[in-house]
């Protein structure tokens, strides 16, 4: 929110100086972010009109010009400003004045004498303007001071609102937290209705229930829209971050900016009548005021006129309807729509308005008919015209009452740790506005209806802390014992999770919660998507189903910003739809990404890419931390590369899916623009770190017998299969599988295999014989045989 400090003052009296006025809106929760100071050197500045101008002899861009400065005789002024022409009232820099780091001079201009300077607005620090000089009305008084007719020095101030305080978008709102925290009052508004002159009336209805429970309007006929928006309001809106368009428009904007209402005027021919409100019909369309198309459908909250769309409600008006020069008669709107109504409106058209960020947040219902006639004065005091009486429809029973709420005496100075006497409590709470009676353990009060972040007791005490002041709240460190929570043994940690991706090498990455659904689309994980009803941006519409989609996006950053070898890995929660109005299912995951080389670059040992292997071992390492042992089976995931992904399955035990690795497909890699080969693992994580108490056991004190074991399997059947079948075959002997080596070429049948395992057998209550052994290895070689056709290497 930007605004004028002496508009700021004009509603609140107050000697407080700038930089004092600065500490207090921070103080008070309202973050001043910057103060432009305006007009704070401009004497020797004056208004003057320009007699005559005529081309400079010896330059085509610059003409001589008689200037009328209030003095005896005019003065001769070169200028280059590209509107300078006779009859133009504009500000004149007399000789002696310091503008910025310049000293105006008597001077010679390709020979001809020049006695000051014309001044655009950007050479004054009034504006960024800097295209011509800046034009004063024609009946500004010539000679007058020009910081004494702009209503100079001021400045511009602009702070940061949290999305709770909406009665702070206006001069007006912020006057009240200002009156309480310095102890003035705000001044009196004058919105004395304006008298009727005619009976021209519009008809208004609602069909939108509690998205639209109010909606006013008034015709003013005869008014001159051609009318010249008064400097002063022309300057209040400038230093509110407003650029003047025409003044029909602009006095909407003023009465957004004072009071928090946003408004619309239409040109009243062109208007059939009545005017509503209403949801939005699928693919019906509306030319917006910025000329561009909106295709509008249930979501969006429709202004209609005999039921054709004129305007989008909340957020912008509409082109063929709007008022130009050529208007005559206004019909002036004012309404309440409900936030909820609102909210993402604007970004969904790809666009941002004062009035959507204003409704959004929530404007006061009873501001409307305010608005209303301190708009219609504005308009009959500039523009003329004949108002006609105001139409309201109303739907009582969905306007937001503001509720009576208990702050009790007791209850305020435990949270606060102090007592603040009785009287700065009420003087606190009336001066922001409120209705406060005394109660028998503290006050009733009724917060204004502007005030919708105000609902329960502890929302009074935050208002009078933070206007008491939190540097007057005593510092005391907290007392009682700290309870110690001790960490579970049944689960791996995510701190010991994380250190172990770390030790190997490994970066953790943190991405948003949501993502785009065009994104999840490329990996074919749209189902289950949470759409958000508030999104940041239309690239972060939804909750994420996966980590991998976002992880990999960073991982394509790194590798845009020539990083070759990239290992990123993420704990976080995907989310998934649980039916109406039920909450998003939450699931926690750890995801990791590879790309590159399997080691950082050295002399040790030759360069290689790192393949699925690499990235299989670091998730046995993570699965080590819990005690887990992985299984790994085929997968046809969509997004993983055929053959080379598979399912990841936790077997000791119950025996679960729990996630999923492998190389992505090509298909997805072309399509999020990636080169090489990208190795991925998502897993959940529950299931991941789950693990049984430790239990200390003795070891045992009967030697083990290791057995040499070489077979030919098929190369279709995974290693993880045929270690399954020699486990459950070997029974509790076997302590331990050992692979090492495998071997395909001479004396090995195509499409076959040859694996060398090594069996650890071993007993603790006695020590094996010959026979155990021979038993468990016939057992192992049968269950090969039958289960794999996996014969015993000659």
């Amino acid at each position: 929110m930007k605004f004028s400090e002496n508009w700021l003052r004009q509603h609140v009296p107050t000697d407080a100086t700038r930089e004092r006025l600065a500490e207090v809106l921070t103080a008070i929760g309202l973050e001043v972010e910057d103060v432009t100071a305006l007009g704070e050197a401009l004497d020797g500045v004056v208004v003057a009109r320009i007699v005559s101008a005529e081309k400079h002899p010896e330059a085509d861009r610059l003409q001589v010009c008689q200037v009328d400065a209030g003095g005896a005789a005019p003065l001769q002024i070169v200028c280059g400003a590209p509107n300078a022409r006779a009859g133009l009232v504009a500000p004149l820099a007399t000789i002696g004045t310091r503008i910025g780091e310049l000293t105006i001079k008597a001077a010679k201009l390709r020979g001809v004498e020049s006695n000051g300077m014309l001044c655009s607005a950007k050479e004054l620090g009034l504006d960024a303007d800097a295209s011509g000089l800046l034009e004063l009305p024609d009946d500004a008084p010539v000679g007058t001071p020009l910081a004494d007719y702009l209503g100079l020095p001021d400045a511009s101030i602009e702070i940061k609102l949290t999305p709770n305080r909406a009665d702070c978008f206006s001069v007006r709102g912020i006057a009240f937290d200002v009156a309480a925290a310095v102890g003035s009052e705000v001044a009196a508004f004058d919105a004395t209705p304006v008298p009727t002159a005619i009976d021209a009336t519009l008809p208004v209805e609602l069909h939108a229930g509690a998205d639209a429970p109010r909606y006013l309007g008034r015709v003013i006929e005869g008014v001159d829209a051609t009318a010249r928006t008064p400097l002063w309001m022309a300057e209040r809106l400038r230093r509110g971050g407003v650029r003047p368009v025409s003044f029909l428009v602009d006095v909407t904007q003023y009465v957004m900016l004072e009071l928090g209402q946003p408004m619309h005027a239409f040109d009243r021919d062109l208007l059939k009548g009545p005017v509503g409100v209403r949801r939005a019909r699928r693919g019906e369309a509306l030319k917006l005021l910025d000329g561009r198309d909106a295709t509008l459908d249930e979501e969006f909250l429709a202004i209609t006129d005999a039921d054709r769309v004129v305007a989008l409600a909340g957020v912008m008006g509409g082109f063929d309807t709007r008022v130009t020069d050529a208007t005559k008669h206004v019909f002036l709107e004012a309404a309440h729509f409900a936030p909820a109504a609102i909210i993402g409106r604007s970004r969904r058209l790809g666009m941002h308005t004062d009035a959507a960020h204003r409704f959004e947040r929530g404007v006061d219902p009873a501001l409307p008919r305010t608005a209303i006639e301190v708009a219609t004065r504005l308009i009959l005091d500039v523009a003329g015209g004949r108002p006609g009486p105001v139409v309201e429809a109303a739907l009582d029973q969905f306007l937001p009452q503001p509720a009576p709420i208990g702050l009790r005496r007791a209850r305020l100075a435990r949270v606060l740790g102090l007592v603040v006497p009785d009287a700065e409590v009420e003087r606190i709470l009336r001066a922001l506005g409120m209705d406060v009676a005394a109660a028998d353990d503290g006050w009733r009060v009724v917060p204004p209806s502007r005030r919708f972040d105000i609902a329960i007791e502890e929302d009074l005490i935050e208002e009078v802390a933070r206007i008491h002041g939190y540097d007057a709240i005593p510092t005391t460190l907290p007392g009682g014992a700290a309870r110690i929570a001790v960490p579970s043994e049944t689960q791996a940690s995510d701190a010991e999770l994380r250190a172990q991706l770390v030790a190997r090498g490994w970066f953790e990455a943190v991405n948003f919660a949501f993502v785009d659904e065009a994104l999840l689309a490329h990996w074919q994980a749209s189902d289950g998507g949470v759409p958000l009803a508030n999104p940041l941006s239309a690239e972060l519409g939804v909750m994420r189903t996966q980590l991998l989609p976002g992880l990999v996006a960073a991982l394509g950053r790194n590798l845009a910003r020539q990083q070759p070898r990239v290992r990123l890995f993420e704990l976080g929660k995907v989310f998934a739809a649980a039916g109406a109005g039920a909450a998003p299912v939450e699931t926690p995951r750890i995801a990791a990404v590879l790309h590159g080389d399997a080691r950082a670059e050295q002399w040790g040992e030759p360069a290689r890419k790192a393949d699925f292997h690499d990235l299989k071992g670091d998730l046995d390492s993570l699965a080590a931390c819990a005690g887990a042992r992985l299984e790994y089976r085929p997968s046809n995931a969509p997004h993983g590369h055929p053959g080379r992904s598979a399912e990841v399955w936790r077997v000791d035990g119950a025996g679960e899916r729990i996630g999923w690795i492998g190389e992505l497909h090509p298909r997805l890699l072309r399509a999020l623009d990636l080169d090489g080969a990208v190795i991925a693992f998502e897993l959940d994580l529950e299931p991941l770190r789950r693990r049984a108490i430790p239990r200390a056991q003795g070891l045992s004190r009967y030697p083990s017998v290791r057995r040499d074991l070489a077979f030919v399997a098929p190369e279709g059947v995974p290693w993880a299969a045929l270690e399954a079948t020699i486990r459950q075959a070997a029974g509790a002997l076997l302590a331990e599988v050992r692979l090492f080596d495998r071997y395909v070429g001479k004396g090995v049948d195509p499409g076959f295999r040859s694996l060398a395992t090594g069996l650890i057998l071993q007993d603790k209550s006695r020590t094996l014989t010959d026979s155990d052994v021979d038993v468990a290895l016939a057992g192992v070689i049968a269950a090969l045989q039958d289960e794999h056709g996996a014969r015993i290497r000659s």
